[in-house]
Formats: structure tokens, C-alpha cells, sequence
């Protein structure tokens, strides 16, 4: 094929075209220090398109990071900036309005803005870099067309600091409430909209010198997180820095991973970091004040414009916003305003997040957790010396203990008041249980090593209010009678699929059925042989089993109190929940829902004899962040069921769009166990694959290892990196 002399020169002129929209917004002396910067940054993409970045300092590997990033899903990067920045509105419209307000009144950029200008000078650096990298990839590539951010600026990472795929800590106040005091619609609010009960979360696991076969530490990264949320990377300088694992889209620190001395794996917790408070207000010559201590204090008032795009154009919306010592005013509720006292961003946070992953022993990796910054996570700790830690969170502020935390709090007293924070060795912690592992799922910390578990009665309520759930029982059950573990050994019992709920609730199906239901009964006539299935059946989600099918699809049908994940002070946790449920459930609240489950399957498929595997798939066949399924497209039956039921590995779905099959969209993403011997071992594996692009081999070359647990090797050192490069480059070449 061949072009003529006018076409080439058009082509060239679009071209040129494109890069001079880009070039308003970066000068030549940045172009220039750009590929200077490139030109110290090697980035080698192995097998599996997996990124290797090799710079010459810190700076230059985050400069490699965020380059490859960008290659790989620069929209995913784009979107949660977004998101920080509380710009949904002008993207999505009027529907995440108060989404935006939100993230406005708990995430400040000019306090983002501030913390860069004093950073430190090393993160300065860093976070130069990164925006320095995605701006001189928007600059090569023209062709990639933003759908808000045209330039990056450094102070974006001091607005989401700690890696975790939550935005944010609100208590229990919800975005429904939020709406309400701001619209003044007070009268319907929706105290319920946030998903604070449904389970998600992760599972980490460590294993001693003394359960492993070649004496040493293992950790298990298992991450249950949205679908293509993290992808997998490595990032090396001549610094020290020389970390693997899963970093989240526009962040420049590995979250979930290893180096060559230790590991870390971030389960989400349930600690108390942010409270709520009850205000007194006063109007007094017009003007607002609150009572503190006697003492009438302004109420601080702020005007936020949140622009939304309605029919093409941006309409700009006002709001006047309040605050008072505690913090944003952020709902009514019994008449009274309520504020929230949180920490969702800090300078802080993010050093910690950086600093954790050059630790090269256990005392510099506690000297990291001595920061007390982060917010949102448990942490399972291994390293090459064989000791393996959990901490149950981090940030935890000093509270009056005569006070339930879980509450909303008399704002207009000074003890209620935080009174610092709780130095680390006053929380929630174990190193080195005489078991020989530990295990979190998103549950309490007083499982943690089975028998060898922390105290509850040690412990104030508000520092581990998480209780237990089905996850975390099995994973006791495993590790209580587990030994002389491999890298093979740890994944198979990661993958462990038996789902614990159901040992509590189908007996007590069972007896209902057979005392209260006759079998003269023509309504329930056909439940005889569904509830045989289910009453033969192990408790464990088979490809191929008819049992698992019926069990989820009733589950989800029963009393949703069973799902509630996460607790306060007092309140019953997910087991205790579930067996209150089962033992005083009666034949109504449990046979018509199985027979629901005929009726729809067999509406469906023409039959309720369907294996679990035909209708839990996995599809991939899109980059859209909002993925669309499709019965019509190929797709790949998944064995595991949802972690909410108890299975380790998560493979969280539904129905989409009147589908007849559910599509997984949360769950095992990033999945990694790593051996810490003389030489580091490791295996991975991700759902899909490494790149957001369709079009990219490495977009889905993991899906089918996916469907079955198979694991590549781990590429850690150079030179085996070097064996299985795909490509081998600068950034912008």
C-alpha cells in the first residue's frame, strides 16, 4: 500500500496539529527536561507486559512508574484524580453532585496545595516526577484525549495518600444524608446509601519458618478489590529502592508487595478514624455560632462551586458549606447538625506510604508504621528473617473510653475531644505467634493467630470494633492443621472455596423442610430433590456443581443481615448475625426463597439443574471503566463463589442487564505469594491481565491461569527479567 506525497503531508500537519494543543499547556524548557529525565529511565516489559522500571534515582523510577502507567490505563489514572479533585460532576453530571461535595468538604486541595510547597525535599522530588511523567506522556501521545485532566499537577498524590481503594472515612454518615441538609430535603433521607455492611476487603496471610518446608516466612497477597483496580509493576533505582507488587492507578508507591527483605499485604479495617459530633447551634444577630464549653465560637463558612454538565454545557452550583472545630458539617439527624472529624489526606500518610516500601529489616518497617498515618488499613507483615507481624490499623486516636465512639458524640464538650494518638505497641498488634501464622479478612484481630490471637478485653472498643466473618473462619480452620508450607501449599489454600456460611444455614433449611413442609404440599412439591442436592452436597463451589448454584442464588435471598461485613461497638458480627438468623428463622423466611430460585432458573434455563460454573463467568471484552456484559460473548466459567459466603479466594458477581449468566466485577485481582529465602520466590497472577488495552495481548493472557489458580513466576531479578523482555525502552520512545 502506498501514500501519496499530499496524504503523508496532511497526516504530519494533523499530527503536528494535535501536539500544539498539548504544547499550550507544556512549555519547551519542560519538553527538554522531560526527555532528559527519559533518557535515565529504562522501562523492560516482560512476558506478560508486566513493567520492570530501572532508574537512576527514586525520582527517575517514579518518572518510569507513572510513564508506564499511563501506557497502560491512562484513563483509569485520569478517573481517580478526578474523583479526588471533586470534578465527577462535570464528567457524569447532576447524579454525583453531592459525590463531589463530599470529597470537597473532606479532601482540601488547598491544604494539598500548601503540604507540596513545605514537602520535604526528596517527596518533592517524587512528586515531580509524577507529574512531570503523565504530562510527557500526554505530550507524545496526542492521539490519547482526556476527558477532564489536560495537565497534572505534583500536589495531586497529597489528595489520596494511603493507597486504599476507599476515598474516603465519613463514620456512617452516608452521601444520602449529605444531600439532604445541603438541599434542605431533610424529610427524606437516605441514611442507608452507603454500602458500608457489604462485604469486600482482602486476605492476607503469614506463615513462619517454623509451618514452611525450606524454614522460611511466606506472605500471601490477596487483595478482593474492583476488577483491574491495581496492576502489577516493579520499580527499581540506584537508591535502595527495589520493590514489587500492585500500585493503584496514579499512585506512585507500590500499596500491596515486597522487596528484597520484606513484605507487606493491606487488608481494610474497621478501626474508628473518623467521628461524628452533635453540634449546638446558635443564631445570634443573624450569624451562626456553635457552643463550645460554654464559649458561643462562629460557625465557619465556606462557599464551594461545583460545576455539572447538563445537555453539553457546565451549570455551576453553589453551595454554602458550614464547619465548626470538628470539622464539616455534614447531615441533620434528631434536629441537630452533625460534623465529622476524619483525616483523609495527610502529608504524612503518603511519606509513609513511600518509606514502608524501602524497609529492609522488621525494625525499619515498624520505625514506618511509627508514623501513624494510615488510616485505612490492617497490615500482615513477612521478611527474610523469619518474622512474620499484624497490625490491626494505624491511625487511631486517643478517645475518652466513658464515651461509645460508634455514636454520634456531644460536639459541644472538650471531652469528647481526640487527645493525640495512640502510640503503635497501644494497639491492636502480634509479632511472631507461637502458631506460626497469622491471618486477616477484613475481620477481627482477635482471630488473628488462632488460639495465640490479642485479647479483646486488652483492647478499648474503638480500636478493633471488626468482628468475624465466614472468611476469616475458614481461614482458621485451614492454618490450625496446615504444615510445612510451599509457595504451591500457601496458593492452594488461598484458594480454598468452601463456603462456611452455608454449614449454618442449610441444616436449618433442612429441618424446616422436612418438619413443616408435607409432601402433599403442590406449592413446595418440586423443592424435594433441590433440597437433597443441597443437603449431600460438601459446602465447597465446584465448576460443576448444581449445590453451589442453588446455595448463592438462595443466600442472596434470605434476611440481608447475614452480609453485614462490617460492625460497631456492640452490635452482633456476620456469624453471630447468621446463626441468630438460622436458629430462630422460620419455614417462611426460608422455603419460599428456594423455591424462588427454581422458578427463576428455571424461567431462565429451562431447568434449576444448572452447575455453577455455567452461570458464574468471567468476560472481559471491553476497557471501559462502567464494563458492559454480554450472554453473546465469550466468557470463562469460574469455580470460587463470593467472599461474603466464606470462600477465600472472591469472586464477587451479578446479573447484568437481564443477563441469563452473572458476570464477576470484584474480588481476587492482584494475587501474589512470596517466599523470603536467600533469594526471593514469588508467584502472581491478575485477573485478565496487565493492560486496559483491548487491543494488547496482555489484556487478557491471564484470564484462563485466572479461572484455574495458575500462577506465573514471579520475575524479580534483573537478569531473569532481562531472559523474558518483550520490549525494552525509554519513556516516549
Amino acid at each position: 500500500m502506498s501514500y501519496s506525497k499530499k496524504t503523508i503531508q496532511l497526516a504530519l500537519l494533523f499530527c503536528s496539529f494535535s501536539i500544539s494543543i498539548f504544547s499550550q499547556n507544556v512549555s519547551k524548557k519542560e519538553i527538554k527536561k522531560f526527555q532528559e529525565i527519559a533518557q535515565k529511565v529504562t522501562i523492560i516489559r516482560d512476558n506478560w507486559g508486566i513493567p520492570h522500571i530501572y532508574g537512576k534515582t527514586d525520582a527517575d523510577a517514579v518518572f518510569g512508574l507513572m510513564y508506564a502507567q499511563c501506557e497502560d490505563d491512562f484513563k483509569r489514572i485520569e478517573m481517580n484524580y478526578i474523583e479526588k479533585l471533586g470534578r465527577l460532576s462535570e464528567i457524569k453530571g447532576q447524579s454525583v453532585l453531592y459525590n463531589d461535595l463530599e470529597i470537597r468538604l473532606l479532601i482540601d486541595t488547598q491544604e494539598a496545595k500548601a503540604d507540596y510547597k513545605k514537602a520535604p525535599i526528596w517527596l518533592k522530588k517524587l512528586l515531580n516526577s509524577y507529574a512531570d511523567a503523565i504530562n510527557f506522556y500526554l505530550y507524545k501521545h496526542p492521539e490519547v484525549k482526556p476527558a477532564l485532566l489536560t495537565r497534572f499537577e505534583p500536589w495531586f498524590p497529597l489528595l489520596w495518600t494511603d493507597g486504599s481503594i476507599g476515598a474516603i472515612s465519613t463514620a456512617d454518615l452516608t452521601t444520602g444524608e449529605l444531600k439532604a441538609f445541603y438541599s434542605g430535603n431533610n424529610d427524606k433521607v437516605a441514611y442507608l446509601e452507603r454500602e458500608k455492611n457489604v462485604q469486600t476487603g482482602s486476605n492476607g496471610f503469614a506463615f513462619s519458618p517454623s509451618k514452611t518446608a525450606d524454614g522460611n516466612a511466606i506472605l500471601y497477597i490477596n487483595p478482593h478489590t474492583t476488577f483491574y483496580f491495581r496492576p502489577e509493576v516493579q520499580v527499581t533505582s540506584e537508591e535502595g529502592l527495589n520493590v514489587y507488587g500492585a500500585v493503584t492507578w496514579g499512585q506512585f508507591f507500590v500499596y500491596q508487595g515486597f522487596n528484597d527483605y520484606c513484605g507487606w499485604m493491606h487488608t481494610s479495617s474497621n478501626v474508628d478514624v473518623a467521628d461524628m459530633y452533635a453540634e449546638k447551634i446558635v443564631t445570634k444577630n443573624g450569624k451562626l455560632f456553635y457552643e463550645f464549653d460554654k464559649k458561643l465560637l462562629p460557625v465557619v463558612e465556606k462557599s464551594i462551586t461545583i460545576n455539572y454538565t447538563e445537555n453539553g454545557k457546565l451549570i455551576p452550583k453553589k453551595f454554602k458549606t458550614y464547619f465548626t472545630n470538628n470539622g464539616p458539617i455534614m447531615a441533620k439527624r434528631n434536629g441537630k447538625w452533625i460534623s465529622l472529624k476524619s483525616n483523609n489526606r495527610s502529608m504524612t500518610s503518603l511519606i509513609q506510604s513511600w518509606v514502608r516500601t524501602k524497609s529492609t529489616n522488621f525494625e525499619e518497617y515498624k520505625k514506618a508504621m511509627d508514623l501513624k498515618a494510615n488510616t485505612s488499613n490492617n497490615t500482615v507483615y513477612a521478611d527474610n528473617k523469619g518474622n512474620i507481624a499484624y497490625w490491626h490499623g494505624n491511625f487511631i486516636p486517643i478517645r475518652d473510653k466513658n464515651y461509645n465512639w460508634a455514636k454520634v458524640v456531644d460536639g459541644s464538650i472538650s471531652s469528647t475531644q481526640w487527645k493525640g494518638l495512640h502510640e503503635v505497641n497501644e494497639t491492636v498488634h502480634i509479632y511472631n505467634p507461637i502458631n506460626g501464622w497469622l491471618q486477616n479478612c477484613n475481620s477481627t484481630p482477635y482471630s488473628v493467630a488462632g488460639e495465640n490471637s490479642p485479647k479483646k478485653e486488652n483492647y478499648l472498643p474503638y480500636m478493633a470494633p471488626d468482628g468475624e466473618n465466614f472468611r476469616g473462619i475458614n481461614a482458621v480452620r485451614l492454618f490450625s492443621k496446615g504444615d510445612n508450607y510451599t509457595l504451591d501449599k500457601v496458593i492452594t489454600d488461598g484458594y480454598d472455596s468452601k463456603l462456611s456460611i452455608f454449614e449454618i444455614l442449610i441444616p436449618a433449611l433442612v429441618t424446616h423442610f422436612e418438619k413443616d413442609i408435607k409432601l402433599t404440599d403442590l406449592e413446595y412439591s418440586d423443592l424435594s430433590e433441590p433440597i437433597s442436592v443441597l443437603k449431600n452436597w460438601d459446602y465447597y463451589a465446584k465448576e460443576n456443581s448444581i449445590a453451589t448454584t442453588l446455595a448463592v442464588e438462595w443466600a442472596y435471598k434470605l434476611d440481608p443481615i447475614i452480609l453485614k461485613a462490617y460492625i460497631d461497638e456492640g452490635e452482633l458480627d456476620q456469624v453471630e448475625n447468621t446463626m441468630n438468623f438460622a436458629k430462630n428463622a422460620t419455614a417462611a423466611q426460608l422455603i419460599p426463597q428456594l423455591q424462588s430460585v427454581l422458578n427463576e432458573l428455571k424461567s431462565k434455563w429451562g431447568t434449576w439443574k444448572i452447575a455453577w460454573g455455567e452461570i458464574n463467568r468471567f468476560q472481559r471484552s471491553n476497557g471501559d471503566i462502567d464494563l458492559k456484559y454480554d450472554d453473546s460473548k465469550p466468557s470463562l466459567p469460574i469455580a470460587f463463589g463470593p467472599g461474603s459466603w466464606g470462600s477465600l479466594p472472591s469472586f464477587k458477581s451479578s446479573y447484568q442487564n437481564d443477563s441469563k449468566k452473572r458476570y464477576g466485577y470484584n474480588g481476587n485481582s492482584f494475587v501474589c505469594a512470596v517466599e523470603f529465602g536467600t533469594k526471593i520466590k514469588a508467584k502472581s497472577l491478575l485477573a485478565g491481565g496487565n493492560s486496559g488495552d483491548p487491543a494488547s495481548k496482555h489484556f487478557t493472557d491471564q484470564a484462563e491461569m485466572y479461572q484455574k489458580g495458575d500462577f506465573k513466576e514471579v520475575l524479580f531479578y534483573k537478569e531473569d527479567v532481562i531472559k523474558n523482555a518483550e520490549k525494552t525502552y525509554h519513556p516516549g520512545k
